[in-house]
């Protein structure tokens, strides 16, 4: 039975967190397309959101690419 355990555990790819990360994904890509918008522009806003959303981009293509292998 314990085996089973563990073979079970060692298919599975998908953790709960990845759920909450492309929910934020999604959060940062409506932040910085809502700071390219605004009519006065904050540089350092949209700076900083194009950076995380690049980062999150990259974790999101590396977290569907473990679910794939």
């Amino acid at each position: 039975m314990l085996l089973a355990e563990d073979a079970v555990q060692a298919v599975s790819r998908f953790h709960t967190f990845d759920i909450f990360v492309i929910l934020f994904t999604i959060v940062l890509a409506i932040a910085l397309v809502r700071s390219l918008v605004a009519p006065t522009k904050n540089k350092f806003a949209i700076g900083f959101a194009g950076v995380s959303l690049l980062v999150f981009l990259v974790m999101d293509v590396l977290m569907v690419k473990y679910w794939i292998s």
